[in-house]
């Protein structure tokens, strides 16, 4: 749509794109130390998911070495991963927690 000015020049409003940001996925990574307790109670506290979806990720992370948690803009996803290896060390566990871009 145009518009037009007093003095009569025609303005253009350009509508911009902007494309979402990137995502990334946080993920956790299998140990020999950290019980499947503990890392239940971290999906469901942190991931907010239920005790179902927590066992089955944990599954997931002991069988294959690892499982994703969920997918977040940049900020949340290192946000996330923080608490989690924060949380894990004031519990003395060794579970380890990263991310990567979509």
């Amino acid at each position: 749509m145009a518009n037009r000015s007093k003095d009569g020049t025609v303005l253009e409003v350009k509508k911009s794109k902007l494309k979402p940001p990137p995502l990334f996925k946080v993920i956790l990574l299998n140990d020999d130390y950290t019980p499947m307790e503990f890392v239940v109670l971290i999906l469901q506290r942190f991931f907010s998911l239920s005790h179902e979806a927590a066992m089955q990720i944990m599954f997931k992370v002991h069988k294959e070495g690892m499982g994703i948690c969920g997918v977040y803009p940049k900020d949340v996803a290192t946000t996330k991963v923080e608490q989690v290896v924060s949380y894990s060390r004031k519990h003395q566990h060794p579970l380890q927690c990263v991310m990567e871009e979509t």
